[in-house]
Order: structure tokens, then sequence, then C-alpha cells
């Protein structure tokens, strides 16, 4: 008897050490996650191979152990060492508040096939041509302002 439950006491700990490893350290499906999951059906068949009071003490105990290990993780410091710690403090301006009007001039700086970048009132920004490909070096004319994009023509 002691020979089976140190089988599966074996089987759910590594089952629960490779599903922590998939969960915080490996992105995606990996296969720490389908052997974990695999250890664990094995362990819980095994268990109630045994005995259905085996199998029922070992589905509750794991389950809650599992959690317990989950929570820690996620509450400890642990992982400080190797998670992405940057701040994003930049924001996207949209050209209608950069001054951008209709009628206003610009030079293409790329080739508009339909969206490309242009420079208009000094400023950099992704324009988009309005019905035809405008080659790199062209004047254009904004036709209008919709949100971030700058919609134009070539200007005749």
């Amino acid at each position: 008897m002691w020979f089976e439950i140190t089988i599966i006491i074996f089987l759910i700990v590594l089952a629960i050490v490779l599903l922590l490893v998939e969960i915080f350290l490996l992105p995606g499906v990996t296969i720490a996650g389908i052997g974990g999951l695999l250890f664990a059906v094995g362990g819980l068949i095994y268990a109630y191979m045994v005995s259905v009071a085996v199998g029922n003490i070992t589905l509750v105990s794991s389950v809650v152990a599992f959690g317990v290990v989950f929570f820690w993780l996620l509450r400890s410091k642990s992982f400080n060492k190797v998670a992405l710690h940057t701040e994003i403090d930049a924001k996207l301006t949209s050209s209608r508040d950069l001054g951008i009007e209709p009628g206003d001039e610009g030079i293409t700086l790329s080739r508009l096939a339909p969206i490309g970048q242009a420079k208009i009132k000094g400023i950099n920004v992704e324009a988009k041509s309005q019905d035809e490909l405008i080659d790199e070096g062209r004047t254009v004319e904004v036709i209008r302002v919709e949100g971030y994009n700058v919609i134009v023509k070539l200007k005749e």
C-alpha cells in the first residue's frame, strides 16, 4: 500500500510542477503542459485503481495543493527576476491634434500604395492616397483627416 501511495504522490507532484512551469515560464502549449496533464490523469487513475477513497483523497488534495502553490507563486516575488518590467509612456497623437487640416500641402517620403509616409507642415505622418498610387517625392494635398490617417491626393 505504501508503494502505491509513493507512486501516486510522485505522479501528482510531477504533474503540479510541470503545470506550474507551463503556466509561469513557458509560452503557449508545450510538452511540459501536456506532460503535466498526462501525469495528473495517470496519477488519478492509479489512485482510483488502488481504492475509491484513495482516489477521492488524491483528487481533492492535488487540486488544493495546486491552488495553494499557484496563488503563492502569484503573490511571491519569485518571478521578478524573469518578469518584464517596462512601462510605455508614449501616446499616439491624432493628425488632427497636430494641426493638419484639409488643403495643407506636403511631400511624400515613401510611395503611397495606398498608404505610406508623407511630410506635411514639417511633420512626418502616415498618409493614405485617395484613389491612386503616388510615388516618393511628389507634392500632395490633404483632402481630409480621419483620426490618425491623412487622406491625400496628388497636387496638380
